[in-house]
């Protein structure tokens, strides 16, 4: 199905790729923790609203 070179090339190209996001991931990361310091708060507002509407649909249905 897929000549030696084609699976030598796949399997270099997944370990590169792997190595480099590790690595900017590494150099990113203090970075994001301060540029994404209030996300939580935000995620927890939007689950509340979703809960809160489902509460309403069947709390109304009836």
């Amino acid at each position: 199905m897929f000549s030696t070179g084609q699976v030598v090339f796949a399997l270099l190209f997944i370990l590169v790729f792997v190595f480099v996001v590790i690595r900017m991931y590494r150099k990113d990361l203090s970075w994001s923790k301060k540029q994404y310091s209030g996300v939580f708060w935000i995620l927890l507002f939007f689950i509340g609203f979703i809960a809160l509407l489902v509460f309403m649909k069947y709390s109304l249905k009836s």
